[in-house]
């Protein structure tokens, strides 16, 4: 799919001078984001900090007790394991609680998508694109390390990452393969839930590295979907009947997003169930109209739910 590009207007011309973007990439914000002068202003901004209690080796009454007598402020969030860190005395990778596992550096919006899973004991798991092990890690303590979780990523010095993550936070239950997703189907296996966070053009993180306000590109967006499509396919083809994929990103772009998921429902057995967290997905871009249970499926917004970017579908696979 090509990239949708608008027609340049004065109001995109000046807000992307304001704040320091590439035209065209404001004029799609101006399409669908929701009160957009308040998102430009957050995304200049930092973006907040979430840990995800490592429940495997601590509980979260346990951890908060910790880290507030080191004299953190920790807020709860709307999932259970996650805290929001307000206010740190030092960095919250350099602490021993951290050392030891006891915790996991991870946004917000990536735990919703975990979430998202509805994860069971004893079941068999796959994340696709797995390194550094954040969602890997969250899925195995979400299992109490019973069952099997497959992660697969292409990435030779990820993959160290996710070693090392892996084995920090005590999971047990975990397989790394470096292998191309798309050839997930050489497993032979059928999983009852998968995971694809899928690779992408990141417009999501931009409030982390504002270089992309410039560096990022229509090109790129074309060459994310490309990709997404085949693995979103290849995901679909191991889930086994009555099983769930959770289709992800941490990008704005629809192409990436309802574009995706809008095309797999054609041709494919496949119910979008409803995300419990975020803003109603589109069901039109520019022309192009989209199945109308998008709603299903969730965009976060950072200067609305305080998150990085991020699009969550929830798919229950029939056939």
């Amino acid at each position: 799919m090509k990239t949708v590009i608008f027609p340049r207007t004065p109001e995109s011309v000046k807000l992307a001078k304001t704040y320091g973007y590439d035209e065209w990439l404001i004029s799609r914000f101006i399409e669908y984001v929701p009160d957009l002068d308040r998102f430009l202003e957050t995304m200049n901004g930092l973006p907040n900090q979430y840990i995800r209690t490592n429940t495997i080796k601590i509980s979260n009454v346990d951890l908060e007790k910790r880290l507030t007598s080191k004299g953190f402020h920790l807020k709860d969030t709307v999932i259970r394991d996650v805290f929001a860190v307000e206010k740190s005395p030092f960095p919250i990778g350099a602490t021993t609680e951290y050392l030891l596992g006891y915790y996991y550096i991870q946004d917000l919006s990536s735990c919703i998508a975990v979430e998202s899973l509805d994860v069971q004991e004893d079941q068999i798991i796959l994340d696709m694109a797995s390194a550094p092990g954040g969602k890997t890690t969250f899925i195995a303590q979400k299992m109490k390390n019973t069952g099997c979780v497959i992660a697969l990523d292409i990435n030779s010095a990820r993959i160290n990452s996710m070693v090392f993550n892996i084995a920090r936070c005590g999971v047990m239950n975990s397989c790394i393969y470096k292998m191309d997703s798309r050839q997930v189907a050489d497993l032979n296996i059928k999983f009852d839930r998968v995971l694809l966070d899928a690779p992408c053009s990141c417009e999501g993180v931009i409030i982390k590295d504002k270089t992309r306000k410039t560096s990022h590109t229509a090109q790129d967006v074309e060459y994310c979907v490309s990709n997404q499509m085949e693995l979103i396919e290849a995901a679909i083809k191991v889930v086994r009947p009555g099983g769930l994929l959770v289709y992800s990103t941490c990008s704005f772009a629809p192409e990436e997003n309802e574009n995706i998921v809008n095309s797999t429902l054609d041709r494919f057995d496949i119910k979008i169930e409803p995300v419990q967290y975020g803003i109603e997905g589109l069901t039109n871009f520019g022309d192009i109209q989209f199945h109308d249970d998008m709603k299903n499926t969730k965009r976060l917004y950072p200067h609305i739910h305080n998150t990085l970017g991020f699009y969550i579908a929830r798919l229950r696979i029939n056939n």
